[in-house]
């Protein structure tokens, strides 16, 4: 149920741009985004700090996007949040926190050197995806940039996260 909550927002902008443009889209996902919200504390009395920071700057750079009908910003916001999870998963590395472990760490036992590696892969493909997001947002036609962020991004994370599932199988059969 949780992992459909979290393509709920994602597919009303896409339906919404289909239907009434990416303005509008934008002003459906922020709303789309706070009921997500809603329901994730109804259901688990507990919403996640990712989501939180999301919805934050979506708020800022969505609201931008429709109060100034500009759809730059709501394309900005994109790779500022795949920059930031960047940073937030170096940092913790080079502080020796990683982020991955405080975040599943409970559930998966591994050393700190694979949580490490793990970190700086993220890192890694989400710096790639900000890059490409820029490319194509203000490069390509604004469809094909939505067709980006809406499927290109979730199939890309989707490999991310099967490559990570064989990567903590791997590191477990080691130890």
């Amino acid at each position: 149920m949780k992992q459909l909550l979290d393509f709920l927002p994602l597919l009303v902008f896409f339906i919404a741009y289909k239907f009434y443009g990416i303005i509008a889209a934008t002003g459906a996902i922020i709303v789309a985004s706070a009921v997500q919200l809603g329901l994730l504390y109804l259901l688990y009395r507990k919403v996640e700090k990712m989501h939180l920071v999301t919805f934050a700057l979506l708020l800022v750079f969505g609201g931008a996007t429709v109060l100034f009908q500009n759809d730059a910003f709501i394309k900005w916001k994109v790779t500022i949040v795949y920059m930031l999870f960047t940073g937030i998963l170096i940092g913790g590395n080079l502080f020796n926190r990683p982020i991955l472990k405080a975040m599943l760490g409970k559930e998966l036992q591994q050393e700190d050197a694979v949580w490490k590696n793990l970190g700086y892969l993220w890192a890694g493909f989400f710096t790639l995806c900000a890059i490409a997001n820029v490319y194509i947002a203000f490069n390509l036609s604004q469809e094909t940039w939505v067709n980006f962020k809406v499927f290109g991004l979730t199939a890309a994370t989707l490999v991310g996260t099967v490559a990570t599932v064989l990567y903590l199988m791997r590191s477990a059969k080691k130890q």
